[in-house]
C-alpha cells in the first residue's frame, strides 16, 4: 500500500486490500472513499469487503465508482460533497490513485488557485494536465474550441515581452502577435535603485502599459492559468482558451515576501524597506536621508534572485550619503549575505571591496534572513556556513533594506514547461525549450545560468525574435545567446562599476577598455547609468530598435 498525501485532509492511493484498513486507521485516517468501480480486475476486493474491514477499524466509508477515463462533472461534485461531509483526514484510492486526485482537483477547482491545485497533485506524484481546462473553469467540462488564435502567443508584458514582440514585428511585420499580462502599469525595474538613492523620482520608472504595447500587437489583459503545450494553447483565468503556433514565455519572476516571517507586516514602515518595490523605493531615500545614527542592515538572499547586485546597490548609494553627510561615523553598517561572495564575478570584487573598507561595512557571509520583528526592530538570520551546522542569530536594526527570495511564479512552477526546481527548461544558446519545439523563454523566468538583468532580456529578446523568425522561414537558429548580462553596480553618487560578463563569467565588455574598465569605477558608467540607459530602454529595447545588442552568429561549420 503506498499512500501519497494531497494535503492535511486527503490522501490517495492505488487499489488497497481489506487487511490494510486497519493500518489506514492506525496511520489517522478516519474515513474511507473507494472511487475504483467492481469487477475492475480479478483481482480487486469488492467494496462491500473493503467497506465491511474498513468499519471495523472504525473507518466511515463512502463508495463513489468513476469508470476510468471518464470522471464527469456530477463524480466531482459528489467527492466533493463527500468531502464536507466525511471526518478528516480522508483516505481514497482506485486502481492507480488518479482517479482519486482528479476527483479532489475538480471538486476543489474554484475554492483555491489553480496553482495551488496543480501543485499539490504534483507533489502527490499525479499530473492533472489532461483536466486543467476543467480546473480552471471551476470544476466544470468546458468547450474544446479555442476563444482566439494566433500565429505567436507572449505571455509577460515586462521588458522581455515587449521587447520581443517589437523584435518580432519589425522581421515579420504579417505576424498575428498577443501578449497576455494583467498589469495596466509597466515599470523600469533598474531605475528603483536609483529611486532608493534619491536620484530619480518613482513615477519616470512607470508607464501605462497600453502605451507601450507594439502597434498591430493584440493585448490580452489577464492572468495565465494554465498551459497545455501538446495542444498549443495557453488557458487564461475564466477558462479562456488562446491557441497559438509558437509560444514566448517571458512573465519573470515571483518576489517571495511571504517567505520571511513577519516580513509582509512591518515592509514600509518600522525602518523596513525594499527597492525591489515601486512603492517602497522612496520610503528608502526617506530612511537613509534621515538616519544619522544607528545600525542599517542590508539583506540579500539566496539565488537566483533578479539584478544580484541591487542588494549591494542600495548599500553603497546609503554609504555614499552618510559619508557625505559626514553621519558616517556614527552608522553601523551590516551587508547580510545569503551567499559566500561579494560577487559571483572575481574580477569585479577588487573594486566592490575597496567600497566596502570605505563604507566601513561587515559582510555577513551565509546569513538568510528568515524572520522580522519590524516593531521590535529586530531580524532574525539562518546562518548555514559550510561544514558547520546551521543556527540563528538575532539582529537588531534602526533601518534595513530587504531583498526577498524569488522563484519562478507558481502558475510556471505546476506547468509542463518546467524543469525540476521550476524554471522554464530551456537550451542556453537558442532558448528554445528542450521538449516542445515551439515555445521559447526568456528573461527572469527561464533557466540559463545567466544574471537575471535587463540588459540580458534586451539581448535574448533579439535573439528569440530571430530564431523565431529563422522557424519560420523553415531555417535552423541562426543566433545563439552567451549569457550576456551587465549589472552596473553604483558604488558612489556619480561612479559605476559596470560588470558585464556571460556564462561562466567570462567578461563581455560593451566597449573597448580605454572608454570604460568595467572593473574599476567609472563617471561615464554613472552617465550611461543616469542618463543614457533609460531612453534606450523606453526609446529602443522595447520598440524594437536593437541598439546596443550583439547577438552573436551560429558558426557555418
Amino acid at each position: 500500500m503506498e499512500i501519497k498525501t494531497i494535503n492535511a485532509a486527503i490522501s490517495v492511493s492505488p487499489q488497497v486490500a481489506t487487511e490494510d484498513m486497519r493500518r489506514i486507521a492506525d496511520q489517522g485516517f478516519r474515513a474511507v472513499i473507494c472511487n475504483r468501480p467492481d469487477g475492475e480486475g480479478s483481482d480487486q476486493p469488492t467494496h462491500d469487503e473493503i467497506e465491511a474491514a474498513a468499519k471495523a477499524a472504525g473507518l466511515e466509508f463512502r463508495y463513489l465508482p468513476v469508470i476510468a477515463g471518464k470522471v464527469s462533472d456530477d463524480d466531482a461534485e459528489a467527492f466533493g460533497q463527500a468531502m464536507e461531509e466525511l471526518p478528516k483526514p480522508v483516505f481514497a484510492y482506485c486502481r492507480t490513485g488518479t482517479r482519486s486526485a482528479t476527483l479532489w482537483s475538480l471538486s476543489e477547482a474554484g475554492h483555491r488557485p489553480v496553482s495551488d491545485i496543480l501543485a499539490a497533485t504534483k507533489s502527490a506524484g499525479y499530473d492533472m494536465a489532461g483536466v486543467v481546462r476543467r480546473i480552471v473553469n471551476d470544476g466544470k467540462t468546458p468547450t474544446d474550441r479555442a476563444d482566439a488564435n494566433y500565429d505567436v502567443v507572449i505571455v509577460g508584458g515586462g521588458a522581455a515581452g515587449i521587447a520581443t514582440a517589437s523584435s518580432l514585428k519589425s522581421r515579420k511585420p504579417d505576424l498575428e502577435i498577443a501578449i497576455i499580462d494583467p498589469a495596466d502599469i509597466h515599470y523600469y525595474q533598474p531605475g528603483w535603485t536609483m529611486v532608493g538613492g534619491g536620484i530619480f523620482d518613482a513615477a519616470s520608472t512607470a508607464k501605462t502599459m497600453g502605451s507601450l504595447i507594439p502597434r498591430g500587437v493584440h493585448w490580452l489583459k489577464s492572468a495565465v492559468a494554465a498551459f497545455e503545450p501538446k495542444d498549443n494553447a495557453v488557458i487564461l483565468d475564466g477558462c479562456r482558451v488562446v491557441a497559438y503556433k509558437r509560444l514566448i514565455v517571458c512573465p519573470g519572476l515571483k518576489l517571495d515576501w511571504n517567505k520571511v516571517e513577519g516580513l509582509v507586516e512591518t515592509l514600509g514602515k518600522n525602518g523596513v524597506t525594499s527597492n525591489y518595490r515601486y512603492d517602497l523605493a522612496p520610503y528608502t531615500w526617506e530612511l537613509v536621508s534621515g538616519m544619522k545614527e544607528g545600525r542599517a542592515l542590508f539583506t540579500q538572499p539566496p539565488m537566483p534572485i533578479k539584478c544580484a547586485g541591487a542588494p549591494q546597490k542600495a548599500l553603497y548609494l546609503s554609504g555614499d550619503h552618510w559619508f557625505r553627510t559626514g553621519v558616517l561615523k556614527d552608522i553601523d553598517i551590516q551587508f547580510m549575505n545569503a551567499g559566500g561572495v561579494l560577487f559571483g564575478v572575481k574580477d569585479y570584487v577588487p573594486a566592490l571591496q575597496e567600497y566596502i573598507e570605505k563604507y566601513d561595512a561587515d559582510l555577513n557571509f551565509f546569513h538568510n534572513l528568515v524572520a522580522v520583528d519590524g516593531a521590535a526592530k529586530k531580524a532574525t538570520f539562518e546562518v548555514a556556513k559550510p561544514d558547520t551546522e546551521k543556527t540563528t542569530v538575532e539582529v537588531e536594526f534602526d533601518m534595513m533594506h530587504v531583498t526577498p527570495p524569488q522563484t519562478a511564479p507558481d502558475f510556471i512552477k505546476v506547468s509542463p514547461l518546467a524543469d525540476a526546481v521550476g524554471w522554464v527548461d530551456v537550451d542556453q544558446a537558442t532558448l528554445r525549450h528542450k521538449t516542445f519545439e515551439n515555445i521559447w523563454s526568456l528573461g527572469d523566468v527561464m533557466n540559463a545560468p545567466n544574471a537575471k538583468t535587463a540588459a540580458a532580456a534586451r539581448m535574448q529578446a533579439a535573439i528569440v525574435a530571430q530564431n523565431i523568425a529563422d522557424d519560420i522561414d523553415g531555417r535552423s537558429p541562426t543566433s545563439i545567446y552567451n549569457g550576456y548580462g551587465s549589472c552596473p553596480l553604483t558604488v558612489e553618487r556619480g561612479k559605476i562599476v559596470l560588470a558585464e560578463f556571460g556564462y561562466g563569467g567570462t567578461l563581455l565588455p560593451s566597449f573597448p577598455k580605454w572608454v570604460i574598465d568595467g572593473t574599476k569605477p567609472s563617471k561615464l558608467s554613472w552617465l550611461l547609468k543616469e542618463q543614457i540607459l533609460p531612453p534606450v530602454y523606453w526609446k529602443a529595447m522595447l520598440r524594437g530598435r536593437e541598439w546596443m545588442v550583439k547577438p552573436e552568429k551560429v558558426s557555418a561549420s
